[in-house]
């Protein structure tokens, strides 16, 4: 029998009286890993330990800060490749996949270490004669961060940087269908050196999340995921007076206008839909094209979805991975098997798929006939399902476009500078892409969307500041 994976609490590893055990998506049969549920003492001794650390962990040097941060980077960049396969198996996203969302967390490390010395305030005169002004920034306090399970190690790692690099405390508590890799990221910055109650793990379900939140010795929580469970939360969390960071999916449009170069226009469409098993909240669930060259679209995309491969995580002929978990499975199905009722033509793909092994496997899907009436259209799918609308004209696919309550992430392939330039003043979007897929990011620019799609402050580069810190103004007379 494998041995339980501890919570990490003030420095330790502290065993629970329950565990969970987790099996790799690819293959239902293979056990992964074992992990201890938190009880609610256990957030109990996380957050006072947090709160303990707290006043010491704030008035450490930036220096000493960028060098736990830069350790932290340098192990996690030393093993790649273990950690994108462990990544693999528990997720099911493909291993190139895999290993390019673990690089991403070493670089966002890195760059957060050098954050942590370049955190500035500034200086001004006063209107006030004989009065100078300094505005300074300082840390939060003790953070909560829940974390999704569609990217266990790049998000957990985007979160944690900037609130250690700033001199907040963190309480990670990762989703329960992906412990294994969120218990690499402890004991990581464990080997790091991070000081007791600076960075803490607690693993479990829902309960452990609302037991963390509402705590009022929580000062800020950062939650990515879904809308109703982010409503639940902001519930909590505002009316307490804590600070608030939400990122909650989207309905990301991609717009293919008449003189798009369609191979390429093809191509991001089937990176951003069905890569990663559509399993990204900035998939492009929705292919807004105009009328002139939809039907030829259409044919390519279909052609090129049908010679997509989908198998084993770790099968380096596949293209996608298996969706999460059985529960994924049957809600991505549910939304294909009802879309022709709701008016969608199906043009390709929607099965459930028995091979290669006993995985929760998928087949891409297609609709075409897109309105914003299907419920395809109006909710998240998370899935590897498509919808393509036919725009009248450009105007046309802007308005479609901003037809819905979300604004994450959106884009346009166009030859034109002028078309590329309307669609970014237009779009209600938190990020707009041209000629690329409407997923991948940068880790040193701002990350969020707009809408239904996020609450406070942005994440990542030059916005993880806004939500890590808070401002003190000093007056200072002679």
């Amino acid at each position: 029998m494998q041995q339980v994976r501890n919570n990490y609490i003030d420095g330790a590893w502290r065993p629970a009286e329950h565990c969970s055990e987790s099996y790799n998506p690819s293959d239902t049969s293979e056990l992964i890993g074992r992990y201890a549920i938190a009880g609610t003492a256990d957030v109990r001794d996380a957050v006072e330990a947090a709160r303990k650390a707290f006043a010491d962990w704030k008035e450490t040097s930036p220096q000493q800060r960028f060098d736990i941060l830069d350790r932290a980077a340098d192990k996690i960049a030393g093993r790649t490749q273990d950690l994108a396969t462990l990544l693999s198996r528990e997720e099911g996203k493909t291993l190139p996949e895999a290993a390019a969302e673990v690089t991403k967390a070493a670089h966002t490390f890195k760059y957060f270490a050098g954050e942590a010395v370049r955190l500035a305030g500034s200086s001004l005169r006063s209107v006030r004669k004989a009065v100078d002004v300094d505005v300074r920034r300082e840390a939060v306090g003790v953070v909560g961060l829940i974390t999704p399970w569609n990217f266990p190690f790049s998000i957990p790692a985007w979160k944690s940087a900037p609130a250690l690099a700033y001199g907040n405390c963190v309480i990670l508590k990762p989703s329960e269908l992906t412990n294994a890799i969120a218990w690499e990221l402890a004991s990581i910055l464990h080997d790091a050196g991070i000081p007791r109650g600076v960075f803490q793990m607690l693993m479990g379900g829902g309960d452990v999340g609302a037991a963390l939140v509402s705590n009022r010795d929580v000062d800020a929580v950062s939650f990515t995921g879904s809308g109703a469970v982010g409503a639940m939360i902001a519930a909590q969390v505002v009316g307490r007076g804590a600070k608030l960071q939400l990122e909650l999916g989207g309905k990301n449009p991609l717009v293919v206008a008449d003189d798009a170069d369609l191979d390429k226009a093809v191509d991001a469409a089937v990176r951003g839909a069905f890569y990663s098993t559509g399993q990204r909240c900035t998939a492009s669930s929705r292919i807004i094209v105009d009328a002139t060259v939809h039907d030829g679209f259409v044919e390519r995309l279909v052609e090129r979805t049908a010679r997509l491969r989908v198998g084993h995580a770790l099968d380096s002929a596949s293209d996608i991975g298996p969706l999460v978990s059985a529960a994924q499975l049957q809600r991505v199905s549910r939304y294909a098997e009802a879309a022709p009722s709701d008016g969608a033509r199906h043009a390709f793909g929607g099965r459930v798929l028995a091979a290669p092994a006993n995985g929760y496997y998928f087949e891409p899907a297609i609709f075409l006939d897109g309105t914003m009436h299907q419920n395809i259209n109006r909710e998240e799918v998370f899935g590897p399902i498509v919808s393509v609308f036919k725009a009248s004209d450009f105007e046309d696919a802007v308005r479609l476009a901003n037809a819905t309550e979300f604004g994450l992430s959106a884009g346009i392939f166009t030859s034109s500078h002028a078309k590329a330039r309307a669609f970014i003043r237009a779009s209600n979007s938190g990020m707009v892409m041209v000629n690329l897929p409407t997923v991948g990011s940068d880790y040193h620019v701002p990350f969020g969307g707009r809408g239904a799609s996020a609450y406070g402050p942005k994440e990542m580069g030059l916005g993880a500041i806004e939500f890590f810190t808070q401002t003190k103004t000093a007056y200072i007379a002679d």
